[in-house]
């Protein structure tokens, strides 16, 4: 018996270096009872599953054969409860807009706000916890670049998120 369909979150994969870097972060920082999924950039919070079959259509053209979209670890910003590093990419901005025209009518509002690129590393602490995470990590931060590998899809049924499939750019 196959498992219910759920809403599909859509991803960036990072690179191996900056994948271990980023999740490194985050086992640090977030709430171990609450860390159930690995660091990731979120492009859509909720595709409805019908839309799977024109999501994958549309992943595998903004991929297949196209280069990574460069990327920058661009800063360090407070979530209120928590902090996030800035992801800067106008060419991943770009694939994003793209995704969100052709799935208009089908977003969520959050999904059709305005994309903050984010990788949360600490979240749902206490605002002075995150005032001092975020002092801390500004002190430390260097702009650099980092490696996006492809996008992704998840189901998502309450937990820790279930792959779907994997688009990577070309190498």
């Amino acid at each position: 018996m196959s498992a219910p369909l759920a809403p599909i979150i859509v991803s960036a994969l990072f690179g191996a270096k900056d994948q271990a870097f980023l999740d490194a972060e985050r086992r640090a920082h977030f709430p171990p009872e609450r860390n159930q999924l690995a660091a990731h950039l979120t492009l859509f919070h909720h595709i409805p599953p019908g839309a799977l079959d024109e999501l994958h259509r549309r992943l595998g053209d903004e991929t297949r054969g196209v280069p990574a979209p460069a990327a920058r670890l661009a800063g360090v910003f407070s979530l209120g409860r928590g902090v996030a590093y800035r992801i800067d990419s106008p060419e991943l901005a770009a694939i994003r807009t793209r995704l969100a025209d052709a799935f208009h009518g089908l977003l969520t509002p959050q999904d059709q706000a305005a994309w903050r690129a984010h990788v949360t590393v600490q979240n749902k602490v206490e605002p002075a916890v995150a005032r001092a995470l975020l002092v801390q990590m500004q002190a430390r931060f260097l702009a650099r670049p980092v490696a996006v590998a492809g996008l992704a899809a998840y189901w998502y049924r309450g937990g820790p998120w279930e792959l779907i499939r994997r688009y990577p750019f070309a190498a």
